[in-house]
């Protein structure tokens, strides 16, 4: 099978991923336009602002689109992230977001793979075994597993994949890679609809846990799952750790996505 273009998954990733208004959110969450980009606020962890372009916004006028997110998201006193991509302009939108109070988190490489090239037999260590799991107390173990993994208190997790789920349960899939009882690797994958992807997210495994094939498992699991529901393509915002697991795996690197968080004081 040749590989794919970069270029052209890029173009799909840009015009069917990116700045959707969608048709229907959780309780509590609404989506709505500002210029060219959407602010979706009220979220389990708090809220983003997503596009697909700015329009050729730049200078002051770039300044006040931020500048108005900031005010609206400090009136509700709401965290939220703006994502931005190594290939957006201007490129200054950087330097712009950190004079406006925004801390830059890990940068992460977007990767994108045909379903086809990516599918294939589940293969896990022995006494590990997949589960899919559907309410709190999983959704809680993961919140735990990921708190092992990034030190951090990541209760937001369990709150969010719980929302989703009870809002539109065939949206999302959520699986938990187990060992004696214990959940060593997390991970959930979102059908994104009208869309040729299925985005994958999570994958944290336990450090005693990791080199033994278990999240390229949970990989080639979630491409199944993507297969029988007619998707073509997969979609991952890859950390530095996973990327070479997943270029490895047929996934090509597209651009790059910067999360730029404001919080209030």
């Amino acid at each position: 099978m040749p590989a794919p273009d970069a270029a052209e998954l890029l173009a799909a990733y840009d015009s069917q991923l990116r700045g959707r208004l969608p048709d229907r959110l959780p309780p509590g969450e609404h989506a709505e336009r500002d210029g060219p980009v959407v602010r979706f606020t009220g979220g389990a962890g708090g809220g983003w602002v997503l596009y697909r372009d700015l329009g050729g916004l730049e200078g002051e006028a770039l300044d006040e689109l931020i500048a108005r997110q900031v005010r609206v998201f400090a009136d509700r006193g709401e965290r939220f992230e703006w994502k931005w991509h190594g290939h957006d302009l201007p490129s200054d939108l950087p330097e712009r977001l950190r004079a406006a109070g925004f801390v830059a988190e890990d940068r992460e490489t977007v990767v994108i793979a045909p379903v086809a090239a990516v599918g294939g037999p589940v293969v896990l260590p022995d006494g590990v075994s997949l589960r899919r799991v559907v309410d709190r107390a999983d959704f809680d173990r993961i919140a735990e597993l990921e708190r092992a993994v990034w030190d951090e208190d990541r209760t937001e997790v369990a709150d969010m994949l719980e929302t989703e789920h009870a809002f539109d349960p065939e949206s999302i899939a959520i699986v938990v890679a187990e060992a004696g009882g214990e959940a060593v690797c997390a991970a959930w994958m979102r059908f994104e609809p009208d869309t040729d992807f299925a985005t994958l997210w999570g994958g944290a495994t336990l450090p005693g846990w990791r080199g033994r094939g278990i999240y390229r498992a949970t990989v080639a699991h979630r491409a199944s799952l993507a297969a029988a529901r007619g998707f073509g393509l997969l979609q991952v915002d890859a950390s530095d750790d996973s990327r070479p697991i997943l270029e490895r795996l047929g996934f090509v690197a597209v651009t790059t996505t910067t999360p730029f968080v404001w919080s209030p004081a």
